[in-house]
């Protein structure tokens, strides 16, 4: 696992992740006792002098260099084939052999479920040529394209703890749909840039709540959403400083996530969403982009400029706050942020009464609430992470 850090720490290579080479053989050669698994297809094996075998890989998809993986064990395979968008995509599981069988029982839980969420909503996984492997790991668990590496030891949550909070993270496996989700975001969808890593980790955080709106109900997905939130530290921006191979803030995960669900309650539109979210993986499908691209395509899908939200949530660390206070029997509201201009629409309601949406601006102005008093206004603060503050 050698992304930021670079995989020339241990192979000679480019090592930037604004180019990728167009396919990659991989050639390892192990004791007889041993077997090598590593990204792409198997081709085939050779029998080698001194007791070792060489073991011969093929990657067809664009590969960036951290996602390149060798994996050394005395491993035990089983395979499966999941029926998906683009037809039958092969599943092979390569694990140590005292974890087979909790492996089988683990990843028959987790990886279909996975892939059917994944493919509703991102669109058809990237590397059907490649095929999809989990393969045991000494470490956690990292993205490793068409071989990801699992190490969270055959339980649900992150190593049994539900980073959420809610109840909903311990229902299934967090290494192997975040991991996962690293195929369509990070490796079908990869940053130029380290420093545009929230295009990696904003998305596949996000795909966590989408797996669980799946499996469970929307409320569901968006109680995780919520709960990822006492992960945050509002510490320093998420993007980080260009052009020096440096990522921002660990904040690009969970509030990341919160920011592209508050685009997703603010556009209002379910199904517009789902085709916004495929539609990234399609336009961009096996490239190489910049943030801004993203930004972009998300506007103009959208219909509605978003680019001072995202600039706010992005590149300040602060949390824009909704000011509000009541004069002469009218509801005013303003934004106190750190983009001029800020102007996320928001959702507002009376105690007991339905939610809508209003737009306020830097500037102070009426906010249509009828009845509205400063005991019984109502931000929608489970959907939207911001500041409220009534004067």
């Amino acid at each position: 696992a050698c992304q930021g850090v670079g995989a020339s720490i241990w192979w000679p290579c480019k090592d930037q992740q604004a180019d990728e080479v167009d396919s990659m053989a991989i050639s390892i050669a192990v004791p007889n006792s041993l077997k090598d698994v590593s990204n792409g297809r198997l081709r085939g094996t050779k029998k080698l002098p001194g007791n070792y075998t060489r073991y011969d890989w093929v990657v067809s998809s664009p590969i960036n260099n951290y996602d390149v993986a060798l994996n050394v064990a005395n491993f035990s395979h089983f395979s499966d084939v999941y029926q998906g968008e683009k037809g039958p995509l092969t599943l092979d599981y390569w694990v140590l052999p005292e974890n087979l069988e909790k492996a089988k029982t683990q990843f028959a839980a987790n990886v279909k479920p996975m892939l059917k969420s994944m493919e509703y909503w991102f669109g058809p996984y990237p590397f059907y040529t490649d095929g999809y492997k989990l393969v045991d790991a000494p470490h956690l668990g990292m993205e490793h394209q068409s071989a990801v590496a699992y190490g969270n030891k055959y339980q649900n949550g992150y190593l049994g703890r539900d980073r959420s909070a809610t109840g909903w993270g311990d229902k299934w496996d967090f290494i192997i749909i975040h991991e996962s989700g690293h195929e369509w975001f990070g490796n079908n969808i990869t940053s130029k840039d380290i420093a545009d890593m929230w295009v990696h980790e904003s998305f596949t955080t996000y795909s966590e709540a989408l797996f669980v709106e799946s499996q469970f109900g929307k409320q569901a997905g968006q109680e995780y959403l919520h709960g990822q939130r006492r992960n945050i530290q509002n510490d320093e921006p998420i993007i980080g400083p260009y052009g020096v191979n440096k990522e921002g803030s660990g904040d690009m995960y969970d509030k990341g996530s919160n920011l592209l669900n508050m685009l997703r309650v603010s556009i209002n539109d379910d199904a517009k969403w789902r085709t916004i979210l495929r539609g990234l993986g399609k336009t961009f499908y096996h490239q190489t982009v910049t943030g801004q691209q993203i930004i972009d395509y998300i506007n103009k899908e959208a219909g509605r400029d978003f680019s001072r939200v995202f600039t706010q949530y992005l590149q300040h660390a602060t949390l824009p706050v909704l000011e509000m206070r009541v004069e002469k029997g009218q509801l005013l509201g303003r934004w106190v942020a750190s983009v001029p201009g800020f102007d996320l629409p928001v959702r507002l309601r009376t105690k007991g009464g339905e939610y809508r949406f209003v737009v306020p601006t830097a500037k102070w102005a009426v906010l249509d609430l009828p009845g509205a008093t400063r005991e019984n206004v109502e931000v929608d603060t489970f959907d939207y992470y911001v500041g409220v503050l009534m004067d």
